[in-house]
């Protein structure tokens, strides 16, 4: 995970290494390994190293290619190195090839095809100096981020992240009024190719940009399909070939010259990363796999807690156990990267930013996790496809032992009746009943909730609501599509953008083996019986991790999180002063209502209340920041 950014000429300026140099400047605490420039003929490009690779360590980008005149930037990581190699005829060459003049020299193979032959995660960007064009791309599952500016006759600015492409002179820093009300109305993934800046673009995952002159084009390069279905003789079988995809995609993501360090939680998916992490690095020799995990003080009153505990056992882990009510070697400087977010989405993560911050501090530079396993292995439609099916007892059997699994929250009755709805009521009348819940929903706006109907009205809420919702019917069907959309929809995206943002802060690469596209190829070609069974979800990956890990993680009960803890012990202290004083009050009142700021909140819970308090923090901590950025201070100012 480094830093990449640049800037494109096409008139009479010519950008020179002091115009790039304020740009690449914030771009060096997610690149601390070494910063370099490269100019020529009105194109400059630079890049900030963070040395996750061996090849990394030796590489040096930007990469000019001599004899094509070509020039790439590029942050990334690419697991096909082997067949890459091959189909470029550069085995045996004698000298190491790093990523990026891989991706170069795919580029000079195949052109813009070039993306469909890279496995891995990456943000890139070309100067052809021959066609006086550039080239960027982004990889499948947003790993890592690319932002830019673009307007007719001014120059062309890209770099990972927004605050960097502000930094050119060239660029408006008008704010975006519609982003802020995607995040005080939790409507993150309505856009993902907006930035809280109104001149400021993400390029989005998946997806190509060409640069010819002024014309600038996107395109969509990839799109996930869902593979024929996988038919095996037995359980075994399964079980045998889930762990030949699993044990590849984690393997890849060990590919580093220093330690992996792996987050914990109690819960599956990281489990079972880091089991077999530890399992793969085990046989080469090394070891142990640092693993860090958030816990409650009491794990007799914590389900999440006695599991870490357990998890902890794994072997082969070096446990790294971090209490939320512990955290004074942690507060000051969670809480000046708190303040410093680059997006008022990050400000809740307190949790992940902790481990990383922990990670850290420990001397690493990776740190795996398995984010995007509950989509990956997703099981929603489950008892609606049996009822759909006509087995209607199975399907009641399967309610009652989610029931049992899950807790009072989730009774049977309940999960078999949203079945029954899925499977047998026409999605015209679905459709209707959610129609009425959102038209009482969308008159509630200004009266109730945080954000202000002033602010609402300005910022189109409404049509950004019914933009998300349209968008967001497909998840009604019940076919094996729908669970590739589910994958490939815009929540886990976002995810891994703030994931990646809040690690960047503290030089950290997230890395997550769940993303593997061709773990998500096999996922999406299982049985359903194979994701849910007996009230189970993740069924084939809980079978497989027997004798890998505890059974008190294997088949632990319900789903505690101890996120709000984090969250709750950061902001404590920050609520009690800020939330009262004047700074604070004239900051967000263009966007919220105050009243609930007063004297608590008699039209809401306790939590919801709490909850707008650390949104209103996190949105007067980055309006505070952005300011001054306008102003002309530094980005974390």
């Amino acid at each position: 995970m480094s830093g990449i950014c640049g800037i494109v000429t096409f008139g009479a300026a010519r950008p020179d290494r002091t115009e790039l140099e304020p740009v690449l400047e914030p771009l060096k605490r997610r690149g601390p390994d070494g910063a370099a420039i490269w100019t020529h003929e009105g194109v400059a490009l630079a890049h900030a190293l963070l040395a996750t690779t061996p090849e990394a360590t030796v590489e040096k980008l930007p990469l000019n290619h001599g004899a094509s005149g070509c020039t790439i930037t590029a942050d990334v990581r690419l697991d096909n190195r082997d067949e890459l190699l091959a189909a470029l005829a550069m085995v045996n060459t004698g000298r190491i090839i790093g990523d990026g003049e891989l991706i170069l020299l795919a580029y000079l193979k195949w052109g813009d095809d070039c993306v469909h032959h890279l496995l891995g995660d990456f943000a890139f960007a070309i100067w052809d100096s021959r066609a006086r064009r550039l080239l960027c791309g982004r990889d499948p599952m947003g790993m890592r981020q690319l932002a830019y500016f673009h307007r007719p006759r001014a120059p062309f600015v890209f770099a990972t992240e927004p605050a960097a492409v502000l930094r050119h002179p060239s660029v408006p820093k008008d704010l975006n009024p519609g982003r802020i009300a995607d995040f005080l109305d939790r409507l993150g993934g309505f856009d993902l190719s907006a930035t809280f800046y109104s001149a400021v673009a993400r390029l989005p995952a998946a997806h190509v940009l060409t640069l010819d002159g002024d014309q600038l084009r996107l395109r969509k390069y990839w799109r996930l399909r869902t593979p024929p279905p996988l038919r095996l003789r037995s359980e075994e079988d399964y079980s045998d070939a889930f762990l030949s995809v699993f044990r590849t995609a984690v393997g890849c993501r060990l590919r580093t010259p220093d330690r992996v360090g792996a987050m914990l939680s109690g819960g599956l998916d990281s489990s079972s990363v880091a089991a077999v992490a530890a399992e793969l690095l085990a046989k080469k020799g090394e070891g142990p796999l640092p693993t860090f995990s958030a816990v409650g003080p009491d794990p007799m009153g914590c389900v999440e807690t006695r599991a870490i505990h357990a998890a902890s056992q794994i072997e082969g882990v070096e446990p790294h156990l971090i209490c939320f009510a512990d955290l004074e070697r942690y507060r000051d400087e969670l809480i000046r990267l708190t303040k410093e977010e680059a997006e008022p989405f990050e400000g809740e993560l307190g949790l992940p930013r902790t481990m990383y911050l922990a990670a850290h501090r420990e001397g690493l530079k990776i740190v795996l996790d398995g984010v995007a396993g509950d989509l990956v292995l997703n099981s929603d439609s489950h008892i609606a496809r049996l009822l759909r099916n006509g087995r209607i007892l199975q399907a009641w059997n399967e309610a009652k032992s989610e029931r049992q699994i899950w807790g009072r929250d989730w009774p049977a009755w309940k999960a078999f009746g949203m079945g029954a709805s899925r499977a047998w009521v026409p999605r015209s009348l679905r459709g209707a009943r959610r129609r009425m819940f959102w038209w009482w929903n969308d008159r509630q706006i200004g009266r109730s909730g945080l954000i202000s109907r002033e602010f609402a009205a300005l910022s189109k809420l409404r049509q950004r609501r019914r933009t998300l919702r349209a968008r967001d019917s497909m998840f009604d069907r019940i076919d094996d599509e729908e669970r590739a959309r589910r994958v490939e929809h815009a929540n886990l995206i976002i995810g891994r953008e703030r994931y990646d943002s809040v690690a960047s802060s503290v030089a950290i690469e997230p890395r997550d083996p769940f993303v593997d596209l061709r773990l998500i190829d096999f996922c999406l070609s299982l049985p359903w019986d194979r994701l849910q069974s007996g009230g189970w979800t993740k069924a084939l990956l809980r079978r497989s991790m027997a004798g890998r890990l505890p059974d008190a993680v294997r088949w632990r009960k319900g789903k505690e999180h101890l996120g709000w803890a984090f969250n709750a012990e950061i902001f404590g202290r920050l609520a009690a002063r800020d939330l009262s004083s004047r700074r604070f009050r004239e900051t967000i009142a263009p966007y919220v209502n105050l009243g609930r700021f007063e004297g608590g909140s008699s039209s809401s819970s306790r939590a919801d209340h709490c909850q707008d308090s650390v949104d209103a923090l996190c949105l007067f901590y980055w309006l505070d920041s952005a300011q001054g950025l306008r102003d002309g201070g530094d980005v974390n100012d």
